[in-house]
Formats: structure tokens, sequence, C-alpha cells
């Protein structure tokens, strides 16, 4: 069944019934890996998890960020009964943040990453942040709707990278990473930035959340200058590091195989893999990549 809106707002509305939530004006804010609606009647924001079983997947997201805000990071606070789960889909219930001053930008990035990064062990157990573990379910969704070339271009570019992030010798010393640390993931409120979406959070590369950004600069036309401060205030360039380009490829693969997903009824999505798998298969590292 195609996760859409009006399938994640009936998911909603079923789970808000029996948690005595009012889902009266549900208004979706995003629709990705969770669909994020908010609750206007009750001052909180829902999360309807897109891939059904993932319910202790959602426990951890709010154990963590119940952890952080103990340890002083600032991050959204969850709210409600803890998980529901509805049709297998896991829905949570989190604060609704004061509204953002501004848009965030990557600077907004550095002290919430440095206070993460200066944290030692979890409190619940978190695994590595692999991202090329979910390719081949990804690409499988796919089947009938994209060119099987591509998908089989993209499952030897996943081994590859899997073997290769592997001899990775890291610069910073491993542990907690957010594992999406995009502005995107941060709302600027009036007493600063606040950590959004923590359900990629593992015990990994630190260099992990430095990447994503500088990927970012290259595939989605972040300004060279808004990298450039985010840099300053963290403290370094993660494309000064030699593996830089490995933990590039890796999430780059994830990413277009991430789209292929949607290409299902959807053509926008379907024309954006091709420019994607294009644009890999050729090495064209600064072809701009879009949203659908």
């Amino acid at each position: 069944m195609i996760f859409d809106e009006p399938r994640a707002l009936a998911l909603l509305q079923e789970a808000c019934a029996p948690a005595g939530i009012d889902p009266a004006g549900a208004a979706l804010l995003a629709l990705g890996q969770n669909a994020v609606f908010e609750l206007p009647a009750e001052g909180l924001v829902a999360k309807v998890g897109r891939t059904p079983g993932g319910a202790a997947r959602a426990e951890r997201e709010l154990a963590l960020a119940r952890w952080l805000d103990g340890a002083g990071v600032p991050v959204v606070r969850p709210a409600g009964p803890g998980v529901r789960v509805v049709g297998e889909h896991p829905v949570t219930w989190w604060h609704r943040l004061a509204p953002a001053v501004r848009p965030a930008r990557p600077v907004d990035l550095a002290p919430l990453l440095t206070a993460l990064h200066a944290l030692g062990p979890a409190p619940v157990p978190l695994g590595r942040r692999d991202l090329l573990a979910p390719v081949d379910d990804w690409l499988a969704a796919a089947e009938g709707h994209v060119d099987p070339a591509d998908t089989a271009f993209l499952r030897a570019r996943k081994e590859t990278f899997v073997t290769e992030i592997a001899g990775l010798s890291p610069v910073l010393p491993p542990g907690p990473i957010h594992g999406d640390a995009l502005p995107r993931n941060v709302h600027v409120t009036p007493d600063g930035p606040v950590l959004l979406d923590l359900e990629y959070m593992a015990s990994d590369l630190r260099e992990h959340d430095l990447v994503v950004l500088a990927l970012s600069q290259d595939r989605y036309g972040v300004p060279a200058e808004e990298v450039a401060a985010f840099d300053a205030a963290y403290g370094w360039d993660v494309r000064d590091w030699p593996g830089f380009a490995v933990l590039r490829g890796a999430r780059e693969t994830a990413s277009a195989a991430w789209v292929a997903q949607q290409a299902a009824g959807n053509p926008a999505a379907a024309a954006e893999f091709r420019r994607r798998v294009d644009s890999l298969r050729d090495g064209a590292t600064a072809v701009r990549w879009f949203a659908f």
C-alpha cells in the first residue's frame, strides 16, 4: 500500500483515539521516512512511520531524546503515551516547539553536533550507521518501475562501499552520532537551535555527521560560504580526511536507492532517480539533485 498523506492521516487518526489525543485540524508538515503532522488542538506534533514494524526503533528514539535532553543537548522532547502501533506503523507524539525565528542554516548544526559528539555511550544500544543496509529493500520495492540496469549498478556500488567503509581510519573518536545531520533537522527557536529527528542515531564514526553537509554543497546547492561557516564553527573540514570520498559515495548510493522506492506512480521521482543514477555512473560529482 502506498504511504501517502491520506494513508498516514488515517493511521494517525486511528492511533489518536485510544490515546485520548484530538487529531482535529492535523496538518502535514513533512512526508519522508515519516509523515509529520501538527496537531493544533493539542499543541503537539505526531510522527507516523513509513515502514511497518518500526516500533522498537521509535521507542529507542524516544529514549534517546530523553537522554539528550537530560545531558543538556537542545532537542525536541517526547510527549504523549509512548509508541502506538497502527497497521504495524509506529506513531509517536512530541511537544510542539516555539515558532522558528528563521530557517536553520548549516552553522546552526555546529553547536548541536559539538555537544552530541562530546557525549559518551548512550543509555540504549546503538548500532552502526549502516547507510547501505536498506538499499536492497528499496531497490526491490522499485522492481518493475525503474530500469533493471540501474538497480544492478546501485547494488554493485553498494557492495564496493561496504568493503571500503570497513577499512576506514577516523580522525575523530567514534561514538554517538545524529546520523542525518542537516539543517532540515534543526529548528531555530527564540532560545537557539534545537535538534530534531533522532531515528538515525548510531554509534559510529563521527565523520558521518560531517560528510552529509559537505555533500549537500555539491548535490543540493547549499552555498559554499555556509558550509565554510559550519566548518569554522565546528573546527574541522571533513573534506580534508582521506575517507571523505568513501562515506560520500556510500551516502550518494543510498540516496539514489531511496528515491527508487518512490518511483511507482510518481513520474517526478522516476525522473529524479534516473538523474541521480546517471550522475553516479558518469562520475559527475557536481550534478545537482532535487526534491520531487
